[in-house]
C-alpha cells in the first residue's frame, strides 16, 4: 500500500473515525510488542536456573598464574574462598546505606530493573563492548554473581532481567539486600561483608566504623581495580568520598559525620596479607589485565590457567638488587626503588619490581611505582635528540653551552642551568647528550619541536603526555611525567632499532577445560623511524669516552665486554633518580626516590642512587645473553653546512691591519688606506654565531635563513654566544671573530712618526786669498 494512498484516505474520513483508526493501530502495535516481550520471556525462561539456587551455588575454581615456564606458581588468585554468612540484623546500617548509595539509590523503589538504565547500559556494554555504566540494580548484580556468568551478551542480559524480576516477586527487599551483602566479592578472596571486614580490618562486620564501612562498600563495583593493596587507592578513596557525600545528602548520616570519616587515614589501618604470592606487583598487574579482558567473576572463579612472560630467575635477581640498593639509598634519604626489564624483540616483560617491599606499609609498598607517573629528568633527552636527528641534525651538530635566556617574553626569564653550574662553550650534540648538559638539550628540543618530540616518544611506547600544548621547553629536563613500564617499553623500541612492539605479560591463557583463550604471537612490530637515526643514538649512549668528562671513566655504564647504551635522569630537587639502558636483546630501567614525592638528599644524582642498582642487575643477567653489536653509525661527510659537521664557519683571507705592532694577539681592523704597510695581513677568522644564524630550525639542511632575527629564539641564543665569545676569545684563539670596523688613522697610537726631511744648506765658499 503506497503512503500517498493512506494519506488521502486518512484525510477523507471524519475526525471521530480518524481517532478510532489511530487507536486500533496503537493497540495493534502495543499488542504485538507485548506478545513479542512475552515470547522472549517464555523462550529464555525455559533454561533459567531457579532463583532458589542462589544460596547453594557451586564453589568456584581458582585461577592460577604461572611464570613463563609454567613450573613456578606465582599466585592462586582466590585460593580458598572466604565467606561467612551473617543475619541481616548483624550487618551495620552504614554498610547497607553506603552500598545502596553507591550501587542502587532506588533499590527500595524499583521492581528489580530500571528500564532507562538498562537501555543506557546495553548500548554501552553490548554494542560498544565496554563496561556497563551503572546500569545494573543490586538485584541484577546478585543474579549475575549467584546464578549466571559475567559474559557480555544480549542473551545473558535478558536472562538477568527475567531472573531479577522473579527474585523481586519471590523475596522481600531486605532479603535480597541480605543475600547480596553476604555473597558479593570484595576482593582478596573475601565474599560477603563479614569476610571482607575480617580480611581488611581484622574485625567483625558489626564492629565496622563509618569510615571502614564506606570503604568496603566501595569495593564490589570493581574489587581488583579498587583494591586497597593495588595502585588505584586514590580512586578508591574518591569512591568512598562519594558514598559519604550521598549518605549525607540522603539523610543517612550528618554532614559532620561524613567529614570526620573523610579525615580518617583509613588505608593506614589495612595491611596486605603475606600469603603465598610471588612477584606481587607483577601478579597484580596481570590480574588487572585479566579482569579487564575476561571480567572479575571469570578471574576469581573461572579456573583459568595463566602462563605469563615473567622470568622467575631474573625476577629473583631484580628483587634482590632493588632491596639491597634501596637499603643503601637510605643514606641518600631515598626510601624506595623499582625495576622493570623486558625483551625488546618481543615486548615481553621479563621482570617487574614495583617497590622494595610489597608488604611494607611505611613506604606504601603495595603501590606499584612502575605504573606511577613520575618526572623522568634527563632520561627523556634521548627522545629529543632522536627527533632532531630525524629532521636532519647530526650527532656532530655544533651547539653552544653558554648562559641562555630562552624566554621570548621580556618580562619572563627561563635560563636553565647545568647540574654543576658550569658552561662548556661550543660542543657537539653527541657530547652534550652523553654528558647530559641542559642548555644544549633545551636548544635541541626547540630545534626538534615539542609536539614532534612528544609524538615520537608516544610512537616508541610512552602512553602519557597526552596534552602536548601544556608542555614547553622544560620538557627535555623532565617537565612531563612518564611511567617506568612505558619508559622501558620505549627504550626497548630503541633497542629494536626503531621498531615498537606493544608490551605484554601473557604467553597463554586457558580456561578450566584447557581451551586456549589467548596465546602470544610474535609480532613484526611497527617501525617508528629509520634504523640509521637510532644508530646515532646507540653510538652516543654506548660510547664511554663521550660521557667520561662528566661521569668519570669508571662509571656504572661502562662495559668492556659488550656495547650497552644507557642514560641517567635526575629531577629538580632530587625527587627522582632514573637509570635506563639496553642491549639489542634486553632493556631495563630503574627508578629511585620516595613515593610521597619528597626530595632525596642534596647531591643524590641518578648516577649515585639509580645507576648502581641498574648495573648490579645487568651484571647478573647479561651473562645469559650473547654479545651483540648495535647497528653501525656512519658519520656523514658530504654536508654543506659546517655547523652540522661540528665546525664553525670561517671567513678566509680577510685583509686586516693589526692595531698594535708588537702584540701577537692584538686587535685587528679591516685594512684600508690608513693601514701601515708593515701591519697589513690576510687572516682567517671564525664565524661565531649560534646555530639559528645558519639554519631554519625545521629544515637545517635547506637554505640559510634570510633573516635569522625573525626566529623568536635567535636574540636570546645569539646574545649568549656573543657574550661568551667576547669573554673567551683569548682562550679560544681559533674562534676569533673577524673585525667589524675599518681602520682609522687614530687606531694606530704606537705608530712611528715619519722622519722629518733633511734640508742641506750648502756651505759658503771660502773667501779668496789675497
Amino acid at each position: 500500500m503506497k503512503p500517498v494512498f493512506i494519506s488521502k484516505n486518512f484525510r477523507s474520513i471524519s475526525a471521530k473515525d480518524r481517532w478510532k483508526l489511530l487507536g486500533k493501530i496503537s493497540l495493534y502495535i502495543f499488542g504485538t510488542g507485548f506478545l513479542f516481550v512475552v515470547g522472549l520471556f517464555i523462550y529464555f525462561s525455559k533454561d533459567l536456573p531457579s532463583p532458589t539456587a542462589m544460596n547453594s551455588r557451586n564453589v568456584a575454581e581458582s585461577t592460577k598464574i604461572y611464570d613463563r615456564t609454567g613450573e613456578h606458581l606465582l599466585y592462586d588468585v582466590h585460593g580458598e574462598e572466604k565467606r561467612t554468612v551473617i543475619p541481616f540484623e548483624q550487618i551495620p546500617e552504614n554498610v547497607k546505606f553506603a552500598t545502596i548509595s553507591l550501587e542502587d539509590q532506588g533499590f527500595y523503589d524499583h521492581h528489580g530493573v530500571v528500564v532507562s538504565a538498562i537501555i543506557r547500559s546495553a548500548l554501552k556494554d553490548v554494542v560498544k563492548g565496554a563496561k556497563a555504566q551503572g546500569g545494573s540494580t543490586i538485584t541484577q548484580q546478585l543474579v549475575k554473581q549467584s546464578l549466571l556468568t559475567s559474559e557480555k551478551t544480549l542473551t545473558r542480559k535478558i536472562k538477568e532481567l527475567i531472573l531479577a524480576l522473579e527474585i523481586e516477586q519471590r523475596y522481600e527487599k531486605d532479603e535480597i539486600l541480605s543475600m547480596y551483602l553476604n555473597q558479593i566479592p570484595y576482593g582478596s578472596s573475601a565474599y560477603g561483608i563479614e569476610a571482607a571486614a575480617q580480611t581488611f580490618f581484622n574485625k567483625s562486620a558489626k564492629e565496622l566504623t563509618l569510615s571502614e564501612a564506606t570503604l568496603l562498600a566501595s569495593l564490589p563495583n570493581a574489587p581488583t581495580y579498587f583494591s586497597p593493596f593495588g595502585t588505584h587507592t586514590d580512586a578508591l578513596l574518591a569512591r568512598q568520598k562519594t558514598a559519604l557525600n550521598r549518605m549525607a545528602e540522603q539523610g543517612y548520616i550528618t554532614a559532620q559525620q561524613a567529614e570526620e570519616a573523610k579525615s580518617t587515614d583509613i588505608l593506614a589501618e589495612i595491611s596486605p596479607k603475606q600469603n603465598n604470592i610471588s612477584a606481587p606487583h607483577f601478579v597484580m598487574y596481570v590480574k588487572d589485565y585479566l579482569v579487564n579482558k575476561y571480567g572479575e567473576q571469570s578471574v576469581e572463579q573461572g579456573g583459568l590457567k595463566v602462563y605469563t612472560t615473567l622470568d622467575w630467575n631474573m625476577q629473583q635477581i631484580a628483587e634482590k638488587v632493588v632491596t639491597e640498593g634501596a637499603e643503601k639509598n637510605k643514606a641518600n634519604k631515598a626510601s624506595n626503588a623499582a625495576l622493570v626489564a623486558a625483551d625488546p624483540k618481543t615486548g615481553q616483560i621479563l621482570t617487574m619490581v614495583g617497590s622494595k617491599n610489597y608488604f611494607d606499609k611505611s613506604i606504601d609498598g603495595q603501590v606499584n611505582v612502575a605504573l606511577a607517573n613520575r618526572q623522568p629528568g634527563s632520561s627523556f633527552k634521548p627522545y629529543v635528540y632522536l627527533t632532531a636527528f630525524t629532521k636532519g641534525y647530526t650527532p656532530e651538530t655544533l651547539l653552544y653551552d653558554v648562559p641562555t635566556n630562552f624566554s621570548s617574553d621580556s618580562e619572563q626569564d627561563y635560563s636553565p642551568q647545568n647540574y654543576d653550574g658550569s658552561f662548556r662553550g661550543p660542543l657537539q650534540m653527541k657530547d652534550a647528550l652523553a654528558m647530559s648538559l641542559n642548555i644544549p638539550a633545551v636548544k635541541t628540543l626547540y630545534l626538534a619541536g615539542v609536539k614532534d618530540t612528544i609524538n615520537l616518544a608516544k610512537g616508541l611506547g610512552i602512553s602519557s603526555l597526552n596534552q602536548p600544548d601544556r608542555y614547553g621547553l622544560s620538557l627535555v629536563l623532565g617537565g612531563g611525567e612518564v611511567k617506568l613500564i612505558d619508559h622501558v617499553n620505549a627504550y626497548g623500541s630503541l633497542a629494536a632499532g626503531g621498531v615498537h612492539r606493544d608490551k605484554t605479560v601473557i604467553l597463554k591463557v586457558e580456561d578450566k577445560d584447557g581451551v586456549v583463550l589467548e596465546q602470544f604471537k610474535q609480532s613484526e612490530g611497527q617501525r617508528v623511524l629509520e634504523e640509521k637515526y637510532v644508530a646515532m643514538l646507540d653510538y652516543i649512549m654506548s660510547t664511554n669516552e663521550l660521557r667520561a668528562p662528566v661521569f668519570g671513566d669508571n662509571n656504572p655504564f661502562k662495559f668492556t665486554d659488550r656495547p650497552v647504551a644507557a642514560k641517567t635522569g635526575t629531577t629538580n630537587e632530587f625527587r627522582d633518580g632514573w637509570a635506563m639502558g639496553y642491549t639489542p636483546s634486553l632493556v631495563a630501567g630503574v627508578w629511585t626516590g620516595n613515593n610521597d614525592n619528597s626530595s632525596m638528599k642534596i647531591g643524590a644524582d641518578a648516577i649515585v642512587v639509580a645507576a648502581p642498582i641498574w648495573r648490579s642487575f645487568m651484571n647478573q643477567v647479561l651473562g645469559n645473553y650473547a654479545v651483540e653489536e648495535f647497528p653501525e653509525y656512519k658519520k656523514e661527510e658530504d654536508i654543506e653546512k659546517l655547523v652540522l659537521l661540528g665546525k664553525q664557519d670561517v671567513k678566509e683571507n680577510v685583509s686586516v691591519c693589526k692595531k698594535e705592532r708588537d702584540k701577537d694577539n692584538g686587535e685587528y681592523c679591516l685594512a684600508n688606506d690608513t693601514c701601515p704597510e708593515d701591519r697589513r695581513d690576510e687572516k682567517d677568522f671564525g664565524e661565531i654565531h649560534d646555530i639559528l644564524y645558519y639554519v631554519n630550525k625545521d629544515d637545517p639542511r635547506g637554505d640559510y635563513p634570510k633573516d635569522p632575527k625573525s626566529d623568536s629564539q635567535f636574540k636570546g641564543w645569539e646574545k649568549g654566544v656573543q657574550e661568551w665569545a667576547k669573554d673567551n676569545k683569548k682562550k679560544f684563539k681559533d674562534l676569533e671573530p673577524a673585525p667589524a670596523q675599518e681602520c682609522k688613522a687614530d687606531f694606530f697610537k704606537d705608530r712611528t712618526p715619519e722622519p722629518e726631511p733633511v734640508v742641506e744648506t750648502p756651505a759658503p765658499a771660502p773667501a779668496p786669498v789675497i
